[in-house]
């Protein structure tokens, strides 16, 4: 079974991907390799990066400011080390569960990269987790894990983060 689990910064996503190496993968307690036709479960854990993008506004309100190329450098960079640091999680999270993963950062629109990366690595689930936005946040802003259980062509799992303790 291929499986597909997209993360990003958030504590929810690596909730997620946790769940996932929990309720997923069928953990070996004994020395005895399992039989030669059972086919491992392969997991790949997906980082996409938005885009770049200049703010701008519909009505000029006072100069015009312009990215020079150290700020889109500098941006750039910024955006490496954050991928890193969230791959670098992730595959910690996968190394304590005793189980590989392949691991991909891909730059462009998270809804639709998303969609697109588990047709062509025909998985067989996604894995999404939650932010929990609300209705009206959910409506203005969109939601990377309704966008994939509409789009995608796989079953769609999301995992929505525990409930907090605190009152």
């Amino acid at each position: 079974m291929k499986i597909m689990v997209a993360i990003d910064e958030s504590d929810g996503s690596l909730y997620a991907l946790q769940w996932a190496l929990d309720h997923l993968f069928l953990h070996q307690t004994t020395s005895t390799p399992p039989p030669e036709e059972a086919e491992p479960s392969m997991i790949t854990v997906v980082h996409v990066q938005p885009p770049f993008q200049m703010p701008y506004t519909a009505v000029p309100v006072g100069p015009v400011l312009f990215a020079t190329p150290a700020v889109m450098d500098s941006v750039k960079k910024a955006q490496e080390e954050s991928a890193a640091e969230v791959m670098s999680r992730a595959t910690k999270i996968c190394e304590q569960q005793r189980i590989k993963a392949e691991t991909m950062v891909i730059r462009g629109n998270p809804k639709e990269i998303i969609v697109e990366a588990a047709e062509q690595m025909n998985v067989d689930l996604l894995v999404v987790g939650s932010r929990g936005l609300g209705q009206i946040k959910r409506a203005f802003l969109g939601s990377v894990s309704d966008y994939c259980v509409h789009h995608a062509k796989c079953p769609v799992l999301i995992v929505r983060p525990p409930k907090s303790s605190h009152k």
